[in-house]
């Protein structure tokens, strides 16, 4: 079983939150990798434009710093998204690592987006997976002969988490092997109830309403009062 070093946010004059972070990795194993003369993947998301959800170039300066001190090449990368945003091709995806601090200046280090200009710059690798024979992933990653999953802990509304798995497993796929990965799960659509939402606006037709769902075990799919008509699924 791996390892788990933790720290927390207390800081002093003579120790910041960068230094805690090298201290930390100094009393791990990251010492012991060989980074000489090796292109070293620095796995990590950029944050979509306006979204302050990310890690902050610091950290990212700071796994840069020590694999250079030991002859490493590093990087930062990721793989450009599947759903539209300010990251889905390569060149919004720079400009968006850009506005969010991320460039040579603040990281010490380049960033390269791992499946190229469109999303297509992938190489196949077989896993023995329920879902996915083949994972698409980008080539920059295959490319690159040491990965350091740098990811922050986050909730997810399938998986209950995100963190070091999801940004390695999902943030590593080209765009095409996301679709892959989220096409896994298909919904079985049974039968549609319409139910205006005027109707259920009203003290008795919330009571009629809540009588209905627990007597057909319904799902509720749309929030009332969200669009002209809620749809249940049974």
């Amino acid at each position: 079983m791996a390892k788990v070093f933790w720290t927390d946010y207390r800081t002093s004059y003579k120790e910041n939150i960068a230094d805690k972070l090298r201290r930390l990795l100094e009393n791990s194993d990251f010492v012991d990798i060989d980074f000489k003369k090796k292109y070293v993947a620095i796995k990590m998301h950029f944050g979509e434009l306006g979204n302050m959800a990310f890690l902050r170039p610091n950290y990212a300066k700071v796994v840069a710093d020590m694999v250079k001190e030991r002859g490493g090449r590093p990087f930062l990368v990721d793989c450009n998204t599947l759903y539209p945003g300010s990251r889905k091709n390569a060149l919004d995806h720079l400009s968006c690592a850009a506005e969010n601090g991320f460039s040579f200046a603040s990281t010490g280090c380049h960033v390269v987006i791992g499946d190229g200009l469109k999303g297509t710059d992938e190489i196949e690798v077989a896993v023995k997976g329920d879902y996915v024979n083949l994972a698409k992933i980008g080539r920059a990653v295959m490319d690159a002969d040491i990965i350091i999953s740098l990811n922050h802990f986050k909730c997810h509304e399938s998986t209950g988490i995100g963190g070091a798995i999801k940004n390695l497993g999902m943030g590593c796929g080209s765009r095409a092997g996301k679709m892959e990965m989220h096409n896994s799960g298909k919904l079985k659509l049974m039968k549609i109830y319409v139910y205006p939402v005027q109707t259920v606006t009203e003290p008795a037709a919330v009571m009629r309403y809540l009588f209905h769902v627990k007597k057909h075990g319904l799902t509720q799919k749309n929030a009332l009062g969200a669009a002209d008509v809620s749809v249940f699924v049974r």
